[in-house]
């Protein structure tokens, strides 16, 4: 994480923030870092189908529903506690939208919850997983934060409640595209519609 923060990062910065080919690099690293090991660890080291162990094919109909039904009461949560949502051509960019928050969730939710949860449930039981993958989840956000100055107590407590929650919905759901779907819309409605 850090060669990326460190490295990575200001070489993309330097391209243009707001520019689709910055969108698009940082969905490509994203993807070839977090979610391509997973599918290659699974098939390769595990034998297993990905698809099915992650989740991605079975309950897709209930994982989609209970998906926007959170997605719409976190929206309404939003717009009681915050207003309504002011879009600005500043946090409306290519990145915003494909890379943090569209993509966002199939990106972080397969590695974190399609397969450390799934995997840790396998040794320790539910609660002891769920609670070490959101720690790891919680500490995949920490060398950014602090080295962009972006560091709040408030916002890692949040971070790690999120992710015992979308715990909790892919337990519920048996289905990833909940966690995936609710974390997607999070992070827009977050972003894009509120500038948190």
């Amino acid at each position: 994480m850090g060669a990326f923060v460190f490295g990575i990062y200001p070489w993309m910065k330097s391209l243009g923030e707001r520019s689709l080919l910055y969108a698009l690099i940082n969905v490509s690293l994203r993807l070839l870092v977090w979610v391509l090991p997973v599918f290659l660890y699974l098939k390769y080291i595990d034998g297993v189908n990905p698809i099915d162990y992650l989740k991605l094919s079975q309950n897709w109909k209930r994982g989609l529903i209970v998906g926007l039904a959170l997605s719409l009461l976190n929206l309404l949560g939003s717009m009681i506690r915050f207003g309504w949502p002011q879009l600005t051509p500043h946090t409306l960019t290519w990145n915003s939208v494909i890379s943090t928050s569209i993509l966002i969730g199939f990106i972080e939710e397969i590695p974190y919850r399609g397969f450390m949860l799934q995997k840790f449930t396998e040794y320790w039981g539910f609660w002891i997983a769920a609670l070490l993958s959101s720690l790891l989840f919680l500490s995949m956000h920490l060398p950014g934060w602090i080295s962009l100055h972006l560091f709040r107590f408030g916002n890692a407590i949040t971070v790690f409640a999120f992710g015992l929650v979308m715990a909790i919905v892919l337990r519920y759901t048996k289905s990833l595209w909940a966690p995936i779907i609710t974390h997607s819309t999070n992070d827009f409605i977050a972003l894009v519609l509120f500038h948190l």
